[in-house]
């Protein structure tokens, strides 16, 4: 039986950290992996300019990146999307959400950091299927968790692993509507208003938070079809603001000056706006 590995990697990097200057945080063991409980924070120094390609200007101190914990607005944005949803709805739900998880560890991996991209897979696990397994309709796990950790090892099957998976659970799912698109969006603003706080910004959350958007972006390139048939206008409309939405996160790692939560829900409610009534 294969086994999660409870600790995961936090933080903007395995690079950064082993350049040294960022701090690393254990994720909890089991449950919301770094939703609940205090993350350990480290200092973001010189070594944050490994992550984000460059150093900042000297006439202004960027704000630190650091693996703060999790946040409150995230579970809040969760929380509301999943409230009262049918066991179909909600199963559709958290396999959507469980894909932006993979779907951001893909890109990771496309940027050579292996070992973040199976962390991710890990987080995605623990944060949307250890607390409702019953909701994946006998989704094979073991599949994930052996990504995870030939990921994390750096091994190269971890690569082909991860896409399995991917593949895995977009086999699951069923056809997608504005519906699923519009509470993938719920759960992104949610994540990406703990993203910044008090001049910190949480990487963590960034990258949940983009997975989210991702999965927004792929439930509403499924349901295209059918909504292209209701209002072909309002669905161009549509998938334009997406593509703006996804632009706002500009790497699959957190920058030192990542986009305001503020931008984000201006634009995931023109996303929203241009859905009403699809």
């Amino acid at each position: 039986m294969i086994e999660l590995r409870a600790k995961l990697w936090r933080g903007v990097g395995l690079a950064a950290v082993l350049a040294g200057g960022v701090g690393l945080a254990a994720c909890q063991p089991g449950g919301e992996a770094g939703e609940n409980g205090a993350a350990q924070h480290g200092e973001a120094g010189e070594a944050a300019k490994g992550e984000t390609g460059g150093e900042a200007g000297e006439g202004a101190a960027p704000a630190p990146v650091e693996a703060a914990a999790g946040g409150e607005a995230g579970e809040a944005g969760a929380s509301t999307a999943y409230a009262s949803l049918a066991p179909a709805a909600e199963a559709a739900l958290r396999l959507q959400h469980l894909k932006g998880f993979l779907l951001v560890a893909q890109k990771e991996l496309q940027a050579g950091r292996a070992a973040e991209a199976g962390a991710l897979v890990g987080q995605g696990v623990l944060e949307v299927h250890t607390p409702a397994p019953q909701a994946f309709s006998g989704l094979d796990i073991a599949p994930l968790t052996a990504a995870s950790n030939a990921l994390m090892d750096g091994k190269p099957e971890g690569a082909a692993a991860l896409q399995r998976a991917i593949d895995a659970v977009s086999s699951k799912q069923a056809p997608a509507d504005a519906a699923l698109v519009l509470r993938m969006l719920t759960i992104t603003r949610g994540l990406y208003a703990g993203v910044v706080s008090s001049g910190v910004v949480d990487a963590v959350e960034y990258q949940h938070s983009l997975g989210a958007a991702l999965a927004a972006q792929d439930a509403f390139t499924r349901a295209e079809a059918a909504l292209t048939a209701k209002n072909a206008a309002r669905t161009a409309e549509a998938k334009a603001e997406l593509e703006r939405l996804v632009a706002l996160w500009p790497s699959p790692t957190a920058p030192l000056a990542p986009t305001p939560p503020a931008k984000v829900a201006a634009q995931t409610s023109r996303v929203e706006l241009a859905l009403y009534g699809l």
